[in-house]
């Protein structure tokens, strides 16, 4: 965990070692990031917000084709959550009732359900900017059994969207002197600005429930 979480906060010096070292590969490595945080319900952990924003400011200096890493981006990111529709459909109920382990927090499928339940389809969409929750919605649209068809649209047009934003915004910002000389501030101030929203819905959870107690 305190590799995962150095992995992250200094993702500009190991993303720029492994584009040194994998060369084009590094290409199929973004996408099987992307793609297996937004694909597998075991996987939330992952970097992606911050691994888009770098990759956007390694794509200003020349080091990576902007283009082609939006394109891989945008694809491992639908078909992530498609993979993810699939097997919330398939084996969905039977890993709903399933305790919390290693690899699994049954805490976060839960709080996606009440999500999903609350915002319905366009969850899809909103989902993408939440970590844990982005890897937990589409799961959970399969549980339901959202139609395919509608699923998909939302699942492209999030997609698109999560890309492009962070991706540019790496690719405009990323190579500011004070924004690269405090990298891993910046990282730390996106990973925080993202999960705002789930603290501060959680805090007003606790508050009420304390409130209706006493």
């Amino acid at each position: 965990m305190v590799s995962l979480i150095d992995f992250i906060l200094s993702i500009d010096i190991h993303l720029g070692n492994l584009i040194n070292e994998y060369g084009l590969l590094i290409y199929a490595i973004l996408f099987a990031i992307v793609f297996i945080e937004t694909g597998l319900v075991i996987m939330p952990f992952l970097p992606g917000d911050s691994l888009l924003f770098a990759a956007g400011a390694f794509a200003a200096i020349g080091d990576i084709n902007l283009l082609l890493v939006i394109l891989i981006f945008v694809i491992a990111a639908i078909l992530g959550d498609s993979l993810n529709y699939y097997l919330g459909l398939k084996a969905g109920p039977a890993i709903f009732r399933k305790e919390s382990g290693i690899f699994f927090n049954k805490k976060y499928l839960v709080a996606t359900d009440a999500f999903y339940k609350k915002h319905g389809g366009k969850s899809i969409i909103i989902a993408r900017f939440l970590p844990f929750i982005r890897t937990f919605a589409p799961f959970v649209a399969g549980i339901g059994k959202m139609n395919y068809a509608r699923f998909l649209g939302y699942n492209i047009g999030g997609g698109i969207l999560w890309v492009l934003l962070f991706v540019l915004g790496g690719y405009f910002f990323g190579t500011i002197p004070i924004v690269k000389e405090n990298f891993s501030l910046v990282i730390l101030l996106i990973i925080i600005i993202s999960v705002a929203p789930i603290i501060i819905k959680a805090l007003i959870h606790f508050l009420k429930k304390r409130k209706l107690r006493s």
